[in-house]
């Protein structure tokens, strides 16, 4: 089993910053990506960011683009998410997920995904 915790969400006036955190563990072979979705009240979930794990290969939505910074640590398994300039309209739960191939199931990747967590941008 692979398990992700995440961590960082909170509440934040517009303008201000948090940085998400997401740590995989358990019974990893291999990585490919990892990255983060959101999902606000009455809203599909969006993609927000994405970060291949061999390269520096990285993708956003429109929406936060200069605004938003993936970062991995390949070492601990982790991928953060650095939020600047929050708006009103961030207002999420976060998602993080991670491609991962298991001991168990060594060529295929599939999704795991976090338990999310709440980001609220109000004044």
């Amino acid at each position: 089993q692979v398990q992700l915790v995440e961590s960082g969400g909170g509440l934040v006036h517009p303008g201000g910053s948090l940085r998400l955190s997401c740590a995989a563990s358990g019974s990893i072979f291999r990585i490919n990506a990892m990255g983060w979705y959101r999902q606000a009240p009455g809203k599909e979930r969006e993609l927000v960011a994405t970060i291949m794990r061999s390269t520096d290969n990285t993708n956003y939505a429109d929406s936060v683009k200069g605004r938003f910074t993936i970062s991995r640590d390949n070492a601990k398994n982790t991928v953060d998410l650095q939020m600047n300039s929050l708006k009103p309209e961030d207002t999420a739960v976060y998602y993080c997920y991670f491609g991962v191939a298991t001991l168990y199931d060594p060529y295929r990747y599939r999704e795991i995904w976090g338990q999310g967590t709440l980001v609220t941008v109000s004044s």
